[in-house]
């Protein structure tokens, strides 16, 4: 059977100052009227069951999610009592749909994407799906076809076809690159954006995991061991503070072997930060981007977010960022958003919480 996975655990912070601890980035209406997750939740539908969906969260998000999200059932959302990258998160859930379904198939996807076609999307998993079930120790992966030589993903080779459609063996992985890199990658023209959304057994992922990060496991199997019971938070608390974070690429994805890659058919987007809304919503006349209410004289390349009810009026602006929020308003140059997070660390050490 198929099961859902949705990672919600990020914090978003290079959407400062609208992604915040209690509405980070998977909480906002960043493209279209509906919440990220809730735009992730609603792309499975027809496809995967509530009762077969899990979101994986952190502990604070739980109540605002279950609101959202309320034909899910109360144990599909689990939080997670701190951050331990995606491996644990990953386990952990592989674990918890195992106890049912000991052949369960999972597709593991963020819930901050931006996806466009939602048949597309079903159709690319029901095939990933079927290659899994086909050939139970594959791992599949989806690859996108870079549009420009994009600095801010992860990047795929891909290896020889395979006699699936669009599908590929995996050659290597390979981490963000510098610019120059990046340009290299797109010539060569067998590379991919990484989309970080996976296929796979439970059973492939947790045998990869005993091998690789067996520490870890042995955490996750007594946090399972203690599940549904009056120890359950506390043992979770205790066992999964104890685990030393590690991603999923570093566990498990940089040792298969069994990989494979299908091009995406769908349009897609991680929204890595501000600028990702020009790539989405487009630009004015005037090469800006805007949300909200705006009068903008003399400016361009520039992107504003407010509310319509806060007018938001920019003078002699270029190339520029300019976020309004109740709390906090951020004007920075585009050319330095990678810093943005800093600005995160910053309040923190100067503890303005109320900020953050």
């Amino acid at each position: 059977m198929l099961h859902a996975i949705i990672m919600a655990g990020g914090t978003g912070t290079r959407f400062w100052p609208a992604s915040r601890a209690a509405t980070p980035k998977q909480m906002l209406s960043l493209v279209g009227d509906q919440t990220m997750i809730r735009q992730t939740v609603d792309r499975l539908e027809g496809l995967v069951a509530p009762e077969q969906t899990l979101i994986v969260t952190n502990e604070r998000l739980v109540e605002s999610i279950a609101e959202q999200l309320p034909e899910l059932p109360a144990a599909s959302i689990v939080g997670e009592p701190c951050k331990r990258d995606t491996a644990p998160c990953i386990g952990l859930a592989a674990m918890l749909v195992s106890r049912d379904d000991p052949d369960a198939i999972m597709a593991v996807m963020p819930a901050d994407h931006v996806i466009l076609a939602t048949d597309k999307f079903q159709s690319a998993l029901q095939q990933a799906a079927k290659m899994v079930g086909d050939e139970p120790d594959k791992i599949v992966t989806f690859g996108i076809l870079p549009s420009y030589p994009a600095e801010i993903f992860g990047y795929i080779q891909r290896g020889e076809a395979l006699d699936t459609a669009s599908s590929y063996t995996v050659k290597q992985f390979r981490e963000k690159p510098d610019a120059a890199t990046a340009a290299e990658y797109v010539a060569a023209g067998d590379y991919y954006w990484n989309s970080g959304i996976f296929v796979w057994r439970a059973k492939t992922i947790l045998d990869a995991l005993a091998e690789r990060q067996p520490a870890t496991l042995a955490h996750l199997q007594t946090i399972v061991d203690a599940w549904g019971t009056d120890r359950q938070q506390s043992v979770f608390t205790e066992e999964f503070t104890a685990i030393d974070g590690i991603s999923i690429d570093y566990a498990v994805m940089e040792h298969a072997t069994d990989v494979a890659v299908i091009e995406a058919p769908f349009d897609w987007d991680d929204l890595g930060g501000w600028q990702s809304l020009t790539r989405l919503l487009g630009t004015d006349e005037n090469n800006n981007t805007i949300v909200g209410k705006h009068l903008g004289l003399n400016t361009s390349g520039t992107i504003v977010r407010t509310s319509d009810e806060h007018l938001v009026v920019t003078l002699g602006l270029e190339d520029m960022i300019v976020v309004h929020t109740p709390k906090a308003t951020l004007v920075a140059n585009k050319n330095d958003e990678e810093s943005i997070r800093k600005i995160v660390k910053e309040l923190e050490a100067l503890g303005w919480n109320e900020y953050l």
